[in-house]
């Protein structure tokens, strides 16, 4: 695992606040998560955004699915994950894609470009896993249709809350610079520890 997307795993833990309400503890992992993918998007890697952003989605399921009392397997929530994705997943694939070229081209604003729609699928993503578990809270069948509204509603909701292009980029850059320095961590021999002999195998 890329050692920025650790990074991000690592520091997206949410506990559920019983002062809060379902809706807004779901509204902080939604925005949080969202966040957490832009930056990841900011990165000049091609294609990073299509590819490395899966693990936090899933794990924003999986904290959606607890606050709405489901115990969700981290398999499971990757499946809901990809089973809602696909509600809106082709239009976005194609658009990434696109971006991806971008990024090739001029990494850097490739990557600013990608980030504020990275944020809105990842946004949109979260309501549909929201709706998703309140109907199975009330026994109601997944619905199409509805899925549809809530995929609306959410792209419109985004544009009001999109962070600005500063905040992706030095959450980015914090996130950076913690995986470099817990590499640089692990890379340290232990206080005490005998040199390693370079011809040793």
């Amino acid at each position: 695992m890329p050692p920025l997307v650790k990074q991000v795993l690592d520091n997206f833990n949410f506990d559920v606040d019983p002062a809060l309400s379902r809706e807004e503890n779901a509204e902080e992992v939604i925005k949080s998560a969202a966040l957490l993918s832009g930056a990841i998007a900011v990165e000049p890697i091609p294609f990073a955004d299509m590819l490395l952003i899966s693990p936090v989605q899933a794990k924003m399921v999986l904290h959606i699915g607890k606050i709405y009392g489901f115990d969700v397997s981290a398999d499971r929530a990757r499946e809901i994950a990809q089973e809602l994705g696909v509600t809106f997943a082709y239009g976005f694939a194609a658009r990434q894609v696109m971006r991806g070229l971008a990024k090739m081209a001029l990494p850097v604003i490739g990557g600013l470009i990608t980030a504020p729609a990275v944020y809105g699928w990842t946004f949109a993503l979260g309501r549909l896993a929201q709706n998703y578990f309140e109907r199975r809270t009330l026994g109601l069948p997944a619905s199409r249709d509805q899925q549809v509204r809530v995929v609306q509603e959410a792209k419109q909701e985004s544009r009001r809350v999109l962070p600005g292009a500063q905040d992706f980029t030095d959450l980015a850059a914090e996130l950076r610079r913690r995986a470099e320095k817990k590499s640089a961590d692990l890379g340290s021999p232990e206080p005490g520890a005998a040199p390693k002999d370079p011809d040793r195998r």
